[in-house]
């Protein structure tokens, strides 16, 4: 039974429990971040906590806990449930006022609700989705436009990977005037003549941490990156396509709306890059 954390103790996690007045459960009012675990070490861990704590901020959110103290909840959260390879989520939520009301509860009244538990998942050598590169479709980006604030508004991203598994399809990217914005829970990119693209940072999409990451490592390796915006048709007649995510890593992309890419196969950026991301990580773990 896992080990979780809430307000500042740990429980078994069926006795993890959360008021029903809590806003996050009422107005989907918080934020969250998930951290990857390799061989028990944390992956980009200062990275996730510095976009939690700009996230609470553009939400006029008070922090639970400080960076050490995040990172130090983190360490025990895997060392308690043994993580060997798995993620950390946490979610802070503006807490629980005792009434639901639309306005802002008084902070100085009303603390932060503040959980974090564990995942397990498999080494990301024996990925399935990597290996055989993955069917997205695209639908109407219809979210609200903040999508910078990693907020546990999560309904419409849920909707589009139903959609997509309703075209037997394994993801959705969203598209807005006919730009493609992000994936489901990840960000886009393309690779045409050897020239990797992804659109630019601004409040249109989140700002990936493992994003970050490929950015860094692809321009060591003296691969050409863009950050420019694209649209679907430019997409479909790309060489390759990939998503970035700190649960997906780096995962190929192998067709769009049914339309193959390449040889309808994970091409040799996207896996380059993978194995690039999974050793460098692996390296920078701590």
């Amino acid at each position: 039974m896992r080990s979780v954390y809430v307000n500042g103790e740990w429980v078994d996690e069926d006795k993890a429990t959360v008021s029903v007045f809590d806003r996050g459960f009422l107005m989907a009012d918080g934020v969250y971040e998930v951290t990857t675990v390799i061989d028990g070490k944390l992956i980009d861990l200062p990275g996730h906590a510095a976009r939690l704590f700009r996230s609470l901020a553009e939400l006029d959110m008070a922090a639970p806990v400080d960076a050490p103290t995040l990172e130090a909840l983190h360490r025990e959260a895997v060392a308690r449930n043994g993580i060997v390879f798995g993620r950390v989520y946490l979610q802070v939520t503006r807490g629980n006022p005792g009434d639901r009301d639309f306005a802002f509860p008084d902070p100085a009244t009303t603390k932060p609700t503040f959980v974090l538990f564990t995942q397990v998942t498999g080494s990301p050598e024996d990925n399935a989705d990597a290996k055989r590169g993955l069917s997205v479709i695209t639908v109407p980006d219809i979210r609200w436009g903040r999508r910078d604030i990693k907020t546990v508004q999560l309904l419409y991203p849920a909707m589009g990977k139903m959609m997509a598994k309703a075209a037997n399809a394994d993801d959705a990217w969203f598209v807005e005037d006919g730009l493609v914005t992000e994936g489901t829970s990840n960000n886009a990119w393309i690779v045409k003549g050897g020239r990797i693209v992804t659109r630019a940072l601004s409040h249109d999409i989140l700002h990936g941490i493992t994003r970050a990451a490929v950015m860094r490592y692809a321009a060591e390796a003296q691969m050409e990156v863009e950050e420019r915006s694209f649209t679907v048709e430019e997409a479909k007649a790309a060489d390759e396509a990939f998503i970035t995510s700190a649960s997906a890593f780096v995962t190929p992309v192998i067709s769009i709306d049914g339309v193959a890419l390449g040889t309808g196969k994970p091409g040799p950026v996207a896996s380059r890059l993978r194995e690039i991301y999974i050793d460098e990580s692996r390296k920078a773990a701590r």
